[in-house]
């Protein structure tokens, strides 16, 4: 058994819109109570509250507060709890932030852990009924969770889980590609034979003069009036807009790449770091190199195929794919160069050395983590024991001597 998440648009009515708001709110204003408590117990005991804890608060609460009992699914509140406690552990694990207070000016969210069943073109949903549904495919297979949020451009999306038997067929090419993600090119993608380029579709770039018209419309609106509401609005769908046409682009490119693969090598970039550098941080942020890498990762997964993240500290701009000798550090703006080692001589376009460097350090990493690699790029399935998974390499790697490139 395995676990597929599927987002899809969901239209209730008015009535249910207003049902989803008064549930939402429940959850919202529950989550910030309970994170109140463990503050405060913290600060008095030196202790935190479990899970457990935070729940046998809830019967006097509702007893207290009457909506707590009609207006949201008991289970909703559960599951609102079961959400706190899963952002302390990645606090504590070092993986997020503290967590926060939430704001009902930010997008809105309510779980149904259980009694949720999708009825034709309808979802039911505990206390709301049927609700309005688009389904891009359907799943066979018992659903976990579901996750109704509403966004700032007042779309509602319901984000379900479901465990389902591993159905999801593999390719048949045996390619390990190499990928160096860029700004200008995208993608630029080593196979073992030829290279292929990709373009940056600078999706804000499309937007921008439309998104700043819209935005000094809003920025001219009284505050807490109904036109700013509405001009808000107007803004957000601009955003959404983006939004879209960023991920359509991304899925699309790594279900076509994950389709002609048999392992993916890619670089463990710093984005978090990357963007601290003023003059690139709108071009970085826009193209969406983490999200790419997310979607690679789970559509390989879902095939039994691999993906390979090599360490961000690897030269593979500045290694010659032809004799291997390491260049000295070059400014971003060189965008060809010629080997410095006389016997090779060879010139190379920077972003086409770096995806086949890539290729053949991932190749490097798959032999010494035991699977087995042709040097066309066969099979590297292991025939046998348990299966690795070479993702985020914890060693910075050293220079190697030599690759296999194919």
């Amino acid at each position: 058994m395995t676990r597929v998440a599927q987002k899809i648009r969901i239209y209730p009515t008015d009535v249910q819109k207003q049902q989803l708001a008064r549930a939402m709110g429940c959850c919202r204003w529950w989550y910030n109570h309970a994170l109140n408590v463990c503050n405060q117990t913290y600060k008095e005991t030196g202790k935190g509250i479990s899970r457990n804890g935070l729940n046998a608060l809830l019967p006097s609460l509702k007893e207290e507060h009457e909506w707590l009992k009609t207006d949201v699914y008991s289970q909703s509140l559960q599951q609102t709890t079961l959400n706190l406690s899963r952002a302390f552990i990645n606090f504590f694990e070092k993986r997020a932030k503290y967590p926060r207070f939430k704001s009902k000016h930010k997008k809105q969210s309510v779980g149904f852990p259980q009694s949720v069943r999708i009825e034709g073109d309808y979802i039911y949903l505990p206390k709301i009924k049927l609700v309005k549904a688009v389904f891009d495919r359907k799943y066979i297979g018992k659903i976990k969770t579901v996750t109704v949020t509403k966004d700032s451009d007042d779309r509602y999306f319901a984000s379900i889980i479901y465990e389902v038997d591993a159905c999801f067929v593999s390719g048949n090419s045996d390619k390990i590609l190499g990928i160096d993600l860029g700004i200008k090119e995208f993608a630029i993608v080593h196979d073992g034979s030829k290279t292929s380029k990709y373009a940056n579709p600078r999706h804000i770039k499309k937007h921008e003069k439309n998104l700043a018209r819209k935005q000094k419309k809003l920025a001219r609106k009284k505050l807490d009036s109904k036109s700013r509401k509405k001009a808000k609005k107007i803004v957000a769908k601009v955003h959404a807009r983006i939004s879209n046409s960023r991920q359509d682009f991304l899925h699309k490119l790594s279900r076509k790449l994950t389709n002609e693969s048999q392992v993916i090598v890619v670089e463990n970039l710093n984005v978090r770091g990357l963007v601290r550098n003023h003059k690139l941080a709108k071009a970085i942020s826009d193209v969406g190199w983490g999200m790419f890498v997310n979607f690679l990762s789970y559509k390989l997964e879902r095939e039994d195929k691999k993906l390979v993240e090599i360490d961000r500290f690897f030269p593979s701009s500045h290694i010659c794919p032809e004799c291997l000798t390491q260049q000295p550090k070059m400014d971003l703006s060189v965008r060809e160069w010629t080997c410095i080692n006389k016997a090779c001589n060879a010139h190379h376009d920077r972003d086409e050395a770096a995806s086949k460097n890539i290729r053949a350090e991932g190749i490097r990493m798959l032999k010494a983590d035991g699977a087995a690699v042709s040097a066309s790029g066969g099979s590297v399935r292991q025939d046998r024991g348990r299966k690795t998974k070479v993702m985020q390499h914890p060693v910075k790697l050293e220079t190697p001597s030599s690759y296999d490139v194919g």
